[in-house]
């Protein structure tokens, strides 16, 4: 593993055995556990670098088969790199592009190769194989970059799930002895879809590909939450302890918190986002849908214990009119807004760790109205 990133464990709670770490990386420090805004385009939807900063992002992630097919990784490779060519000066983690290649493609077929697929956007071919996965992410120069992998739709069968599984393996050790520079750093993915014992094997089988980080792929996929809340209690036993693990796709108040007590570390998501550009809003009460008509004439602010820009500076009647004359700064302001909400979320959840009452704060999250209203 290079020299250039470390993870330590700088406290476990006593009541919860959820613990505060430090990842090391040669854009800065993170402190786990940590939230990832998306940006999946090389930038998180509307919003300015200074502004994640300012809300308290420690890292952001990108998309690879988006930046593979528009602008095209040797641009951004041309442009000096990812962190350059967005102007952000912060860790970023680039995912394998295997998701959006199952989930976006209008054609593909899946060979020990890789997968050939026809672009969403303009159906041309192309094949992603580990190899290529690894080539543009080390082009686009994240400092953490994803194996690619086979997430298997939900609800196979076991010997499909196993298929899948067994091939995400095969692709992990490819994308494994693949030459990297000394400035980034492979996570694997563990799969397994929903059978407890594949996730388990995949998890075990994946961790000495693990040098700083690992991931865990194919939930938050369309299953109800106690099904995953499930499989990360049975894998929770067989993590290694000397590195952080990070729940892929996972972003809802609730679920990070759920997330972080079952021994999650880092997280993300585009539905802070997404949410956002529809008109609704995190806060400590809950979920606010401010296009709502309910909100025309109210003109308090949107979440009085928020110091965002917005909450500091607009009205729910105020966003309401943005969002339903479909004006950008609606959208802005929501995003800014949700995704600070997260951060500071998250913040609270490592204060709870540190001062050994996290079990406390889960109970109080609970019964509060941030949960009941999710």
């Amino acid at each position: 593993m290079s020299e250039k990133f470390s993870y330590k464990v700088l406290h476990v709670c006593k009541q919860s055995g959820a613990r505060v770490g430090e990842l090391t990386t040669p854009h800065g420090v993170i402190q786990t556990p940590i939230f990832m805004p998306v940006g999946t385009q090389a930038t998180v939807k509307s919003l300015a670098p200074y502004e994640l900063d300012d809300a308290g992002a420690q890292i952001i992630l990108s998309n690879t088969y988006h930046l593979y097919l528009r602008p095209g990784h040797k641009l951004v490779e041309a442009a000096g790199g990812l962190h350059k060519f967005m102007n952000w000066n912060k860790p970023i983690l680039t995912d394998s592009g295997g998701f959006q290649v199952f989930s976006l493609a209008k054609m593909r077929k899946i060979t020990d190769e890789g997968v050939k697929f026809q672009s969403h956007i303009d159906g041309s071919k192309h094949l992603i194989s580990p190899e290529k996965s690894m080539e543009i992410q080390t082009s686009l120069g994240s400092d953490i970059m994803m194996a690619f992998d086979y997430c298997s739709e939900p609800g196979v069968d076991k010997k499909t799930a196993k298929g899948a599984m067994e091939q995400t393996l095969r692709w992990l050790e490819r994308c494994y002895n693949y030459p990297k520079r000394d400035d980034q750093i492979l996570f694997p993915i563990a799969q397994g879809n929903f059978f407890d014992d594949l996730r388990i094997e995949s998890l075990e089988r994946t961790v000495p590909y693990a040098k700083c980080g690992l991931a865990i792929g194919g939930l938050s996929v369309g299953e109800p939450k106690e099904v995953m809340y499930h499989i990360l209690d049975e894998l929770k036993p067989h993590y290694p302890t000397e590195m952080p693990r990070y729940l892929m796709g996972v972003g809802s108040p609730d679920c990070l918190v759920e997330g972080v007590l079952r021994g999650i570390d880092m997280f993300d998501c585009v539905l802070p986002t997404r949410i956002a550009r529809n008109g609704t809003a995190f806060t400590h009460q809950g979920k606010i849908v401010v296009r709502n008509g309910k909100y025309k004439e109210d003109f308090t602010t949107l979440d009085e214990k928020c110091d965002c820009y917005s909450c500091r500076s607009y009205t729910k009647a105020y966003l309401r009119h943005l969002v339903n004359v479909d004006e950008i700064l609606g959208g802005r302001m929501l995003s800014l807004h949700n995704i600070t909400y997260l951060l500071d979320l998250m913040r609270r959840i490592r204060e709870a760790i540190w001062e050994d009452r996290f079990l406390d704060f889960v109970e109080e999250f609970r019964n509060g109205p941030e949960y009941e209203n999710m």
